[in-house]
């Protein structure tokens, strides 16, 4: 008869593929809608994700792929800091297995006077130059100049970066954490000409997808989402449900029901999610403290006969 340690090693062990089970089929990938209005089709893009391999984030660039289609995102650009190593990897890997479109990108740091996102280019902006020569550099690549998170206390922009800027972030994790946050990227914004753009600003906690942005392109190939972004065809959901974009394309972005899309991220994995979190914490506890409690087993010892 089995006693209370290896019983409870057997619930331990039951507990932990419980919650292998329970995680996979929570992580499972969404399959993509391919959502069509009028000459456009709507994609869900996150334009501001790092990894770990050059950017301090937790998933490698396929990982960060993966993790794209498990949220159902049709488009990503990973923007390492500084840096476009990363980016390279992840797109040539999602064109391996038919994942979503990835931008190479690069989160330009200006020892914090500002934050600029480049989307489309080919080498590497010197994080040195001010707002307006970086924005003109990424220009000359044929690429995306988008203001990365724009709050108050970044004082690198000037009348002159904002006036050539392509796009910026309106909705960011930032608002759920920060009462004003939002308040300052729509004082941003409101002195910008440029493009709505919601982004996660992922690396590896809170969720992908989450502030994503609905770009409305002639395909989703790389050059006609940029030349979208271009034409300021986006809109961006931020919090409480608020629609920033072009005036014209928010009326389709509501037909489309693109306000329930955007809310997406927040049901990824729920009770399963958490289940398979606290089931494998629990189990795998007891599966080595009742290792480390078994004792030892020992051959029985023989008695030697006299002669």
């Amino acid at each position: 008869m089995a006693g209370p340690g290896r019983a409870g090693q057997a619930l331990s062990a039951m507990l932990l593929l419980s919650a292998i089970g329970a995680g996979t089929y929570a992580d499972r990938p969404q399959p993509r809608s391919i959502r069509i209005a009028g000459e456009f089709r709507i994609l869900a893009a996150d334009f501001h994700l790092h990894s770990s391999m050059w950017s301090n984030g937790t998933l490698t660039p396929w990982g960060l792929v993966l993790e794209a289609e498990r949220h159902a995102l049709d488009a990503i650009a990973i923007t390492g800091h500084d840096e476009l190593v990363d980016a390279r990897i992840a797109r040539r890997f999602s064109r391996w297995i038919g994942g979503p479109t990835v931008i190479v990108g690069e989160e330009i740091q200006s020892q914090s006077r500002y934050h600029m996102v480049a989307l489309g280019v080919g080498e590497r902006i010197d994080f040195r130059l001010p707002a307006a020569a970086a924005v003109d550099a990424i220009h000359a690549q044929a690429g995306i100049a988008i203001a990365a998170h724009p709050l108050k206390r970044f004082d690198g922009w000037d009348a002159a970066a904002t006036k050539r800027l392509d796009a910026a972030e309106i909705c960011h994790p930032t608002i759920y954490q920060r009462e004003r946050a939002q308040e300052e990227f729509e004082a941003f914004a409101a002195g910008a000409s440029a493009a709505a753009i919601g982004s996660s600003d992922f690396h590896g906690l809170g969720a992908m997808g989450a502030c994503r942005t609905f770009v409305f392109a002639a395909d989703n190939t790389p050059s006609a989402i940029l030349d979208a972004i271009r034409a300021r065809r986006t809109v961006v959901y931020g919090r409480d449900g608020t629609a920033y974009g072009d005036p014209a394309l928010i009326p389709l972005a509501e037909r489309a029901r693109l306000r329930e899309a955007a809310e997406e991220w927040r049901s990824r994995g729920g009770a399963l999610d958490w289940w398979s979190r606290v089931a494998g914490v629990i189990g795998l506890f007891g599966l080595i403290v009742g290792g480390a409690e078994r004792p030892a087993s020992h051959p029985p010892l023989r008695r030697q006969q006299s002669p």
